[in-house]
């Protein structure tokens, strides 16, 4: 089971910067970074309404004098108190995420950035340029991947009761904006905005999604080369796709198929992964996270349950159940897994010991930069007539 007892000796002195009143990823960064007691909500940035702002941040019990309208204003005057903050969380459009997270870094401060990380390859390598001269840590929410049997697919894989791995399926296509719900949604609108979501939609938004839980469950797996078509569905949002599909080529000979989309009419969410290996297949489905389909060639199906006895995962910082078996265990688990990650990471970046980060499983810097080079690939791909670009 989860180790509640679990503490630092003061909590880790946190901001959020966007995510106010209304917003629900706001809302599970919150709850999801308090649930092991390991972050302390003491300032944020909620809105650029300064009345909106401190209303907000009074109501959900962060001091009045320390609810900032302007993020710069936030980090200089948190910059001159004792205790000031020591990491913030960035849940704004794309748009402010690079020159929200360089503001933070330069002032020495760690950073949990939404997803993409950047517009570009080159502004995400430039953060991590930062983050590694401050000797602070970038985190970036893909909040999927902290389910436990994400871990238990990435170990079944690394003991290879798959054998060697030979096609990766991954998709996110919900059908939410089959219509132009974003006349009347200002949420959806930024999203089909290129200069605010930058140079995609649904690869952005929720593609990277699909393709980190393959990074996370294969993670010496690399892509080669891909190919990319995308379309504009609802024709308004052209130059932007709501639906997208990527062929893949690693470079171990395996391949790959990502779907992207937002148009898949009367779907929920289905975000699944299937890795099909020579021995045996995997399947994960977001809407049923706590069971595993496992299928050997030859073998009647068996559907793994998150908690059972045969569970690899002993890992206490997302591995360990919240909850025993049979007992549904969701969205707001998994990001509080990731969060507990990201405060062990920051702990240790603190303390210096940069050997425990770097043996760390979280979404780092990293994943954030891989996220942004699918895009800029899959962008390349798709805009030059669909054809082949090595990755």
């Amino acid at each position: 089971m989860f180790n509640e007892e679990f503490r630092f000796e003061q909590p880790i002195r946190w901001a959020m910067i966007g995510g106010g009143r209304g917003s629900q990823i706001g809302y599970i960064h919150r709850t999801s970074a308090a649930r092991d007691n390991l972050f302390q909500l003491v300032a944020g940035a909620f809105d650029i309404n300064p009345e909106r702002c401190v209303d907000f941040g009074k109501n959900i019990g962060v001091d009045p004098s320390r609810c900032y309208a302007d993020y710069n204003v936030m980090i200089e005057e948190e910059s001159k108190r004792e205790d000031g903050i020591q990491a913030v969380s960035i849940a704004t459009p794309n748009k402010f995420h690079y020159e929200m997270a360089k503001a933070a870094l330069k002032a020495g401060l760690h950073v949990i950035c939404e997803k993409p990380l950047t517009f570009t390859v080159a502004e995400a390598e430039e953060l991590k340029s930062i983050a590694k001269s401050k000797n602070k840590v970038i985190g970036v929410t893909y909040g999927y991947t902290g389910h436990e049997m994400i871990h238990q697919a990435r170990k079944m894989i690394e003991n290879g009761d798959l054998g060697e791995i030979r096609i990766i399926n991954m998709q996110f296509a919900h059908g939410w904006h089959s219509e132009e719900v974003e006349k009347n949604d200002p949420g959806t609108k930024w999203r089909v905005s290129p200069e605010v979501a930058g140079p995609t939609y649904v690869l952005g938004d929720v593609g990277t999604h699909a393709y980190y839980l393959a990074e996370v469950m294969v993670p010496n797996l690399k892509i080669d080369e891909l190919m990319c078509t995308r379309q504009s569905f609802v024709k308004s949002r052209a130059p932007l796709e709501d639906n997208a599909f990527v062929l893949m080529h690693f470079d171990n000979g395996a391949v790959g198929n990502l779907w992207a989309s937002c148009v898949n009419a009367g779907a929920i969410h289905e975000q699944r992964i299937r890795v099909v290996g020579s021995k045996a297949s995997i399947e994960w489905w977001d809407e049923h996270p706590n069971q595993l389909v496992y299928e050997v060639q030859g073998e009647p199906k068996r559907l793994l349950d998150r908690g059972h006895g045969y569970n690899y995962n002993d890992d206490p910082g997302v591995g360990a159940n919240r909850i025993g078996c049979g007992h549904a265990e969701g969205l707001f688990e998994s990001w509080a897994n990731i969060y507990h990650r990201f405060a062990i990471a920051m702990d240790a970046m603190d303390k210096g010991n940069t050997e425990a980060v770097d043996n760390l499983w979280f979404p780092d810097i990293e994943a954030g930069i891989e996220g942004v080079r699918l895009i800029e690939k899959c962008v390349e791909s798709a805009d030059n007539g669909s054809k082949w670009v090595k990755y």
